[in-house]
Formats: structure tokens, sequence, C-alpha cells
């Protein structure tokens, strides 16, 4: 049974970079939906916004024969 008066464990070691990465202010690279950028701007975050879509709008046949003519 766990005794509530004692302190916890401290976090590794390891969790150093983590809390010094969370405690600055938000910085994002956004890949992809727009949106999701325009959200996060919209919200005091600092970003970056890269468009992107998956080759042949996700059709994996389509892309495969793409993939082909471009080697």
């Amino acid at each position: 049974m766990s005794d509530p008066t004692r302190d916890p464990l401290p976090p590794p070691a390891s969790a150093a970079p983590l809390d010094r990465l969370l405690a600055g202010p938000v910085r994002v690279v956004n890949i992809g939906l727009e949106q999701f950028a325009t959200d996060l701007a919209g919200n005091g975050a600092a970003v970056v916004h890269v468009e992107w879509a998956p080759p042949a709008a996700g059709d994996t046949k389509l892309a495969a024969l793409l993939a082909k003519l471009g080697s």
C-alpha cells in the first residue's frame, strides 16, 4: 500500500530534455492540413506550414505507376 505522505519518485533523468521542450513556447512544423496550422497560429503558436498531399491522392496503384515513370 502506498503512503500518500511520501514524496513521489523523481522523474527519470531522460525526462529532463522533454521538460525543457515543454517549458518553452509552442513551435510547430505543420505538414498537410492547412486548417490545423491556422488554428495553432490563432492560439499563439509559432507555425510553419508545408503544403503536402500523398502522391496520386493516396491511390496506391497509381502511385506505383508514377514511381516507375520516375525511375
